[in-house]
């Protein structure tokens, strides 16, 4: 793989246990890992001057469903909360086949690479046409980024009460089936592992209590994390109490959906009593704070979570709902929500960048990265703060989140550079781009 020389840099973020920020730093990036940092270092491999970057760790996506790229900004589904969304969404996406899972996972990671994303899961819960999980994985993997996919499913349809079409729906056995083969031919436990795989039930309103249980004893049993989404709105919490008679926090509690290999997706309405569960039992969150304001379900409460201890990352979720997969974006969207809420002090910049790295590594159980150190992987991105969006910034390092830039310079996955001068460098992306506009486009027809 190489090394890498990484000079010049005005900042470099290493989000270290001591939160150091290090100017005119250099960084060497050794076959897959950070091998050096400090002042006037040398490499005999190739070198990329960094003068008026910031470098930081690679931003860690934990939710997305990569498969909405291609139905951003669909008419009906525009102005609605998430049931109604839903509704309106489905019988496009049952349409769907490998195909467009397929390109659509090509076009939504490249994107979240330009915002610096070097780590993403993806919560693919439908299967239309024959498509599998490894239609994603083999889109990260061509990308080149590093990727954790979660075997979602829906088994309840209309006919028995759910929301789903009857369509979208799988025999729990066979879910259950498929999430073992897909742990056993993809998922690597290892350290610097390309490709983990979680298990990752849809919702409550969408799978049954047995197949919640189930997934969780299987997901143990293999070693692998779990996800679901939970307490997304009003009408989510509505629907727990009115089907099973108890909060979305009790309701995750009762069937085992708890725990340091647990992080749930929104969590936008949870009490006090379920934010106290999650702190005590190191359960993650996954805030999604502008997929959250487009469908109206509401301001998270992540400074209770993390003044409580809950451990809190950030997602761009599906780009239907945000419509966009900017993860930067999300950690200033993330800022500000706070903000309005709690009080302009209520988070500093740096501390949305934090959650923004080193948060959504630790949700995902990855210790490996989020961290610029020796020894950690090579995920890094540097941000070029001398253009127009940061003119006149006096700290670069907050003008990352306050005034951009919005897209990275150069980004390295495993010491690999995917990203050079704003370009993504493994995917031919106009032809990309074209194809998935004519899937698009087909899906309207």
């Amino acid at each position: 793989m190489g090394e890498v020389l990484i000079t010049g840099a005005e900042v470099i973020v290493t989000m270290d246990g001591a939160r150091r920020e290090l100017a005119g730093a250099d960084l060497v990036l050794r076959d897959g890992v950070i091998a050096a940092i400090g002042a006037d270092l040398h490499s005999s491999g190739e070198i990329v001057h960094a003068q008026g970057c910031v470098v930081t760790p690679g931003l860690v996506n934990t939710h997305h469903h990569l498969y909405q790229t291609l139905t951003r900004a669909v008419p009906g589904g525009q102005d609605a909360l998430l049931f109604g969304w839903l509704k309106t969404l489905y019988p496009i996406w049952e349409r769907m086949g490998p195909e467009e899972i397929r390109v659509s996972a090509q076009v939504g990671l490249a994107e979240l690479a330009l915002s610096g994303c070097t780590l993403s899961s993806d919560h693919l819960y439908m299967y239309p046409g024959g498509a599998r999980l490894e239609d994603t994985i083999h889109a990260a993997a061509e990308l080149g980024l590093r990727f954790h996919p979660t075997r979602g499913a829906m088994s309840i349809g209309q006919s028995a009460g759910g929301l789903p079409p009857d369509s979208l729906v799988e025999d729990e056995s066979a879910i259950l089936d498929d999430c073992i083969r897909v742990i056993d031919a993809f998922h690597d436990a290892g350290e610097g592992s390309m490709c983990r795989v979680g298990v990752a039930p849809c919702s409550p309103f969408s799978v049954s209590r047995g197949l919640m249980r189930d997934a969780a004893l299987l997901a143990r049993d293999k070693g692998v994390m779990m996800h679901t989404h939970l307490a997304e709105n009003d009408e989510d919490v509505a629907y727990s109490l009115a089907q099973f008679g108890c909060r979305p926090g009790d309701y995750a509690r009762d069937l085992g959906w708890v725990g340091e290999d647990v992080w749930h997706a929104h969590c936008v309405k949870l009490d006090g009593a379920e934010i106290d569960l999650f702190a005590t039992t190191k359960t993650g969150v996954s805030h999604c704070p502008c997929s959250n304001c487009r469908l109206g379900s509401g301001i998270a409460p992540v400074r209770a979570m993390r003044d409580a201890g809950v451990r809190v990352a950030l997602g761009v979720d599906g780009s239907a709902s945000n419509d966009a997969g900017s993860l930067i974006g999300e950690a200033r969207q993330a800022m500000l929500l706070q903000r309005v809420q709690n009080g302009a002090d209520a988070m500093a910049a740096r501390e949305a960048l934090e959650i923004a790295t080193l948060g959504g590594a630790q949700v995902l159980g990855r210790p490996d990265c989020g961290v610029i150190a020796p020894g950690k992987r090579a995920d890094i991105a540097i941000w070029d703060v001398s253009g127009l969006e940061a003119a006149g910034a006096w700290d670069p390092v907050a003008a990352l989140v306050l005034c951009g830039p919005s897209k990275v310079r150069d980004l390295f996955v495993e010491g690999r550079q995917i990203v050079r001068d704003g370009q993504i460098t493994t995917l031919d992306m106009p032809r990309v781009i074209a194809h998935q506009n004519r899937l698009a486009r087909a899906l309207m027809a």
